[in-house]
């Protein structure tokens, strides 16, 4: 599994349309008045990677397998959600639980499409988002440093960690910004995580524009994306209408040649995924072989224990070793048995790190 991301925004942006697009399915009803989605729809997409089309054919590998991206469709939030306005709980608790937020903003007209809001003003959307997450993560933190501070007072080392990344947070929030723009050492970084903070989510700003816009985008669109560059964040142009189109569109030519009349060349799905990818930083890397090509996602950074144990737990139990071969090379020598004659397969230890694309074989013992 990749990452699971969230998508959220106002009511009637079209989250919910987007959401059934991207997952080819119409589990989330689009309906145009707020609070059509209840409980959170969860919905998992393929990821497109042509590199495991690549491999597979070289390998002559019988089955093709790609790794998997979860979007989870979550209510429509109002002001006062952090007071519980409209389903202010719910909305907030499904938010804790995704690994990062697709925050969709409506950046189209249609006066068949009521706004919450009364106009169409994707900034003044994002601020209105952004306050209800910050009020939420103020109160969560106002309690949990009571908490810590009585611990701290009888020498507990794990509540002065906290303390020293509440205060903090606490500061930023306070100053009107997120808990994700706050400096931390590596070592207190996992604290904050734990504290499953609204605002300290990665965030993907989704520009949702009118069918004609959707190859260059309009002016809102362009607010969206240096508002999302002041932020240190993401963002991505896309048209719900469009992909909802696409969605339906079973045979592959009828799908490029649709987007090529739009003046596209990739779906909305293919951005957003390099986006995601961006903001986790998120890898690939694949086993291949006649039985099957495998894509498999680990976080930057992982060790070939970790990549192991994303295949299976036990691999990472047993794990031995690593035979890794870089995919420009698996290429170049065409395959495994062309890379081994040419020097290029490599044995890795516990202490390698995966890198982007490494075609992986991995030795265990139980």
């Amino acid at each position: 599994m990749g990452f699971n991301c969230g998508i959220v925004g106002l009511p009637n942006v079209g989250k919910s349309t987007l959401f059934n697009a991207l997952t080819a399915t119409q589990t989330a009803e689009a309906a145009n008045y707020p609070f059509c989605t209840i409980e959170p729809n969860v919905g998992r997409v393929a990821v497109p990677d042509p590199r495991l089309d690549t491999l597979a054919a070289i390998a002559k590998s019988a089955k093709i397998v790609p790794t998997q991206l979860e979007f989870v469709d979550i209510a429509g939030l109002v002001r006062g959600a952090s007071k519980g306005e409209g389903l202010g709980n719910q909305f907030l608790s499904h938010i804790r639980a995704v690994d990062a937020v697709a925050q969709v903003l409506r950046c189209f007209d249609d006066p068949n499409v009521t706004h919450v809001e009364g106009s169409v003003d994707p900034i003044r959307d994002i601020e209105t988002i952004e306050t209800e997450l910050m009020l939420a993560d103020l109160e969560s933190l106002e309690k949990r440093r009571l908490a810590a501070e009585k611990r701290a007072r009888g020498a507990d080392k794990e509540a002065k960690a906290e303390l020293s990344v509440i205060e903090p947070a606490l500061a930023a929030l306070t100053a009107g910004k997120p808990a994700r723009s706050i400096g931390l050492p590596e070592e207190l970084k996992p604290v904050l995580k734990s504290f499953q903070l609204l605002t300290a989510k990665p965030v993907l700003y989704v520009a949702n524009v009118e069918e004609s816009a959707a190859a260059a985008g309009n002016a809102r669109s362009q607010r969206v994306a240096q508002y999302a560059t002041h932020q240190d964040a993401q963002s991505v142009v896309i048209s719900a209408a469009i992909e909802a189109e696409v969605a339906q569109l079973a045979d592959p030519d009828e799908r490029r040649a649709f987007l090529e009349s739009l003046g596209l060349h990739e779906t909305g799905l293919a951005r957003i995924i390099r986006a995601g990818y961006a903001l986790l930083d998120l890898v690939t890397f694949f086993t291949v072989g006649p039985k099957e090509a495998h894509a498999w996602t680990v976080r930057k950074g992982a060790k070939a224990p970790e990549a192991a144990g994303a295949i299976h737990s036990d691999f990472e139990k047993g794990f031995i070793r690593a035979e890794v071969i870089g995919y420009a090379d698996y290429i170049a020598c065409g395959g495994e048995p062309g890379a081994k004659d040419a020097g290029k397969l490599r044995i890795e230890g516990a202490d390698y790190v995966v890198a982007d694309g490494d075609v992986l074989h991995i030795r265990f013992n139980l």
